[in-house]
């Protein structure tokens, strides 16, 4: 493994740290190294706070060796003023001679900027180290810019035959399909994500939460698409627990495009990323308009005979997990 390859490979590891606080700036991973030896490391703080570079500039002891120091970044370092002041001009001030960059930053307000910068300051920089896993580190950030649409994620559960949801149930309330863990890991994905979206079948007739209850996080903005606002008022999307968003026929013409005028809205809303958890018809639109980029489909380790067919989805899998007697089935949509 090359030099450089070594150290961007620890900014990806210690990046996964600032996730998923950072959102939706995306968690950067920085080294700085002085004769092959770590002196400061740092991550992406909580939005709003420090990056990643002035986190290990801060981490360094001795501030005299960084005029003869490397600091390696997973993403090109900033140039602009935000919620805090620009990267570069940081790296600049502190002298450090030489800078390895994973990727450069899609956001057009950097750009190549925060690089051109660097250059022109007189710095050794070099770019394009492990540059496809430091965009996957930031797969929802990289989405967001280059596809001016949310990273898209479809999860649902379906029975051993095939089903969704039973034909018939007694109570308003959801009908597990997975056993408990499984059902807790989709908290966990809950507290990773922007917001998380259902259609209006799935809340009349399960009356769902749609909150990270199991997992310790911060609960996802809900939308709720809801063409004729049927919807009962005493339902949990309205105990303004969480924020929010009711797209109705209003906000969105349900006779057209419906996941590309969604995506359009939560683009301007700059929502990065969206967790869509069904039911089959909002799925399915999704899939046919081929606007997503992960689905992550349970099995359950029953049969419910009749009901709602589990939407089509042609891809082939590309993981199969195992939680207890369930199996996750991960897909990816590189198309």
């Amino acid at each position: 493994m090359k030099i450089e390859e070594k150290y961007i490979k620890r900014c990806l590891e210690i990046a996964k740290k600032g996730l998923p606080a950072a959102l939706p700036n995306p968690s950067v991973g920085a080294v700085i190294v002085y004769e092959d030896k770590i002196i400061g490391e740092g991550y992406t703080s909580a939005y709003g706070g420090a990056h990643a570079e002035v986190n290990a500039i801060q981490a360094v002891k001795d501030k005299s060796l960084l005029k003869k120091a490397t600091i390696y970044v997973s993403l090109e370092p900033c140039s602009h003023f935000g919620k805090t002041p620009p990267c570069c001009n940081l790296i600049i001030e502190h002298k450090i001679p030489n800078i390895v960059i994973g990727t450069v930053d899609p956001n057009a307000k950097v750009a190549g900027n925060g690089i051109k910068t660097l250059i022109e300051s007189g710095k050794n920089v070099i770019v394009g180290i492990l540059e496809k896993e430091c965009k996957e580190s930031n797969k929802r950030f990289f989405t967001f810019h280059e596809k001016k649409r949310p990273y898209i994620i479809l999860k649902w559960a379906e029975s051993q035959d095939g089903y969704i949801a039973p034909k018939e149930k007694s109570e308003q309330k959801p009908v597990w399909i997975t056993n408990e863990i499984s059902r807790q890991l989709v908290h966990k994905w809950r507290s990773e994500e922007q917001a998380i979206l259902v259609g209006t079948q799935t809340v009349v007739d399960d009356n769902p939460r749609l909150n990270v209850r199991d997992w310790v996080g911060k609960n996802p903005i809900r939308i709720v698409l809801d063409q004729n606002n049927r919807i009962p008022k005493e339902s949990y999307i309205f105990d303004n627990q969480v924020e929010t968003i009711i797209f109705s026929s209003t906000e969105i013409d349900f006779s057209a495009t419906i996941a590309c005028q969604i995506s359009a809205i939560l683009f301007e809303r700059n929502i990065q990323s969206v967790l869509i958890e069904g039911g089959k018809k909002t799925l399915q639109t999704f899939i046919d308009e081929n606007l997503w980029d992960e689905a992550r489909v349970f099995k359950g380790n029953l049969f419910l005979e009749n009901g709602t067919k589990a939407p089509i989805l042609k891809s082939k899998w590309i993981e199969r997990q195992f939680i207890l007697d369930d199996e996750l089935l991960i897909f990816k949509n590189y198309d």
